[in-house]
């Protein structure tokens, strides 16, 4: 299928977007009100230049099932950069994957301190969910009986962040010899990368008032494109050790598997078909 859909067009215009609300809604308090520059070690994290790829997909879902891009369903969808942007700032911790740079310049707690970092992160986390509850106010306010969508999208959102989904996978990450199989790598990826991307399609997906059929085909897309994503991301940093044809066979697999779970939607599909596309290109 051949397209005219401009996909650098669309992701600059949404990520443009996305900053502008994360910066208006996290504003910078006077020093004096900001103990132990919490705040600040906040947006240092948060505001730095990032793909915002989940918000991205979270937005592309919304679009896919003809939603309006209300100022709620945006919110939402911005909530799920918090959670990943606290997970970047607590893997970076000594204690963890003790990196010292992060999108070209020093690491949360190289800048702040360690305890300054994981409070950053804690904020980060509680943030991303009183972001959705005031998502969920707000568009009840558009529109009488909203609100449960938005609660649900809490519990996906939860379910994918915590114990059966990021943090699950960080402390196989951790606690676990390297991936020797491709079977051990896919659990790994969804895990610890794949179900956050999936709820994010998920999120966009029941915010933007999908059908059950609808969010089905979506949540195997998420699941499917964050998995292939760690696959491509490996691949580019040579990590893939002994595994490297078999990861680009997976991600094409995996890839083709996305794109088609989405035919469907026909062309309000067209920034998440565009997307994994491109991702399929990185292998």
């Amino acid at each position: 299928m051949t397209s005219d859909f401009d996909l650098l067009a669309w992701v600059s215009k949404r990520r443009a977007e996305v900053d502008a609300l994360l910066d208006a809604r996290l504003p910078q308090p006077a020093r004096e009100d900001d103990p132990g520059r919490l705040v600040e070690s906040v947006r240092y994290s948060l505001l730095s230049a990032g793909k915002r790829l989940r918000p991205l997909l979270g937005l592309a879902a919304a679009e896919a099932v003809g939603a309006e891009l209300t100022p709620a369903v945006r919110i939402a969808t911005a909530a799920i950069e918090l959670v990943h942007c606290y997970s970047l700032v607590h893997d970076d911790l000594p204690a963890m994957d003790n990196d010292d740079m992060r999108r070209g310049r020093p690491t949360n707690h190289k800048v702040f301190g360690d305890a300054i970092a994981i409070l950053a992160g804690d904020a980060l986390l509680t943030l991303a969910f009183t972001w959705l509850a005031q998502a969920g106010a707000l568009a009840e306010t558009e529109r009488a009986g909203q609100a449960a969508k938005y609660l649900e999208a809490s519990a996906v959102l939860a379910h994918a962040s915590g114990l059966s989904g990021m943090v699950r996978g960080q402390a196989r990450d951790l606690g676990e010899p390297a991936p020797k199989t491709l079977t051990e790598a896919d659990q790994l990826h969804a895990e610890k990368t794949g179900a956050l991307f999936q709820a994010a399609v998920e999120i966009g997906a029941i915010v933007g008032g999908a059908t059950v059929e609808q969010r089905g085909y979506l949540a195997r897309f998420g699941q499917a494109y964050g998995v292939a994503f760690q696959h491509a991301d490996d691949l580019a940093d040579n990590e893939h050790a002994g595994l490297a044809d078999e990861a680009r066979q997976r991600l094409t697999d995996l890839t083709t598997q996305a794109v088609r779970e989405i035919t469907t939607f026909g062309t309000c599909a067209e920034p998440l078909r565009t997307l994994a596309q491109a991702l399929a290109k990185q292998g």
